[in-house]
């Protein structure tokens, strides 16, 4: 069997036992030439941090452990690429963004920015809402239904659109991609989700406020949005990091 095989068997046993039944393999080196200095979960560890946009205690358990047992040494290799770990303790969330130059230049990037759609950042500051009255009242986790997201998106359109069902199309896709970066917990099909606590620590109020601001504004003087990108509206670069006052988020590229 080749080393490649040899390792994809490694990966898939790994998979299959979850947060890591299997004894990982005794040595670092794990494939002929092989010249890294990370183990094989720290790797792991550290790939699950550039694939998804986030991780946390409760969606990946396995990787999360990880990191909390080699913050720095994961924290190290990110820093490498030009990126910066982000981590919520409170909430046992992790995630990355692109380095900024202290001289305000800019570095290479593996990343690159999808910006948000108007029906996206919608969807998103509900959430937001919703989450935070439901921690609020002492719920743990925070579920909300595909209609009330879609009639939601509903509410905020111009008075002057005539394409109904062009718009509520529009939001059940946004619904759809917020499912996929995994924001929304469930399968694409459910009716009904759970919101990830990691919505608050990746969209910071003041972000989501300024972005519904900006809606509402366009929306009370008719201007058409659908045409209009995101990033026209809030005076912003589309590639700067999420935390930052713009509709964007960043994305292994």
């Amino acid at each position: 069997m080749s080393d490649a095989n040899d390792l994809a068997e490694i990966e898939a046993d790994f998979e299959a036992d979850g947060d890591g039944g299997m004894e990982a393999p005794d040595s670092v080196s794990i494939f002929e030439g092989d010249e890294g200095g990370l183990e094989f979960v720290q790797r792991r560890a550290l790939v699950t941090l550039l694939k998804q946009r986030f991780i946390s205690a409760r969606t990946h358990p396995g990787e999360w452990q990880v990191l909390t047992e080699h913050e720095r040494l994961l924290r190290s290799r990110l820093n490498d690429l030009f990126l910066d770990l982000q981590i919520d303790r409170s909430r046992e969330v992790a995630w990355k963004r692109q380095a900024t130059s202290e001289t305000g230049g800019r570095f290479p990037t593996l990343l690159h920015d999808v910006p948000w759609s108007r029906e996206e950042t919608l969807v998103l500051v509900h959430l937001r809402d919703r989450l935070r009255a439901g921690q609020a009242s002492g719920d743990t986790r925070v579920f909300i239904d595909r209609e009330d997201v879609v009639d939601h998106v509903a509410s905020f359109r111009p008075s002057h659109a005539t394409d109904e069902s062009g718009d509520e199309k529009r939001a059940r896709n946004a619904v759809l991609s917020i499912v996929k970066s995994g924001l929304l917990i469930g399968a694409a099909t459910d009716d009904r989700y759970e919101i990830s606590e990691a919505v608050e620590p990746l969209l910071p109020l003041e972000l989501l406020q300024e972005l519904l601001e900006a809606l509402q504004r366009a929306n009370t003087v008719g201007e058409g949005l659908r045409s209009q990108p995101l990033e026209d509206l809030f005076g912003e670069e589309t590639d700067e990091p999420l935390d930052q006052p713009t509709a964007d988020e960043e994305e292994w590229a």
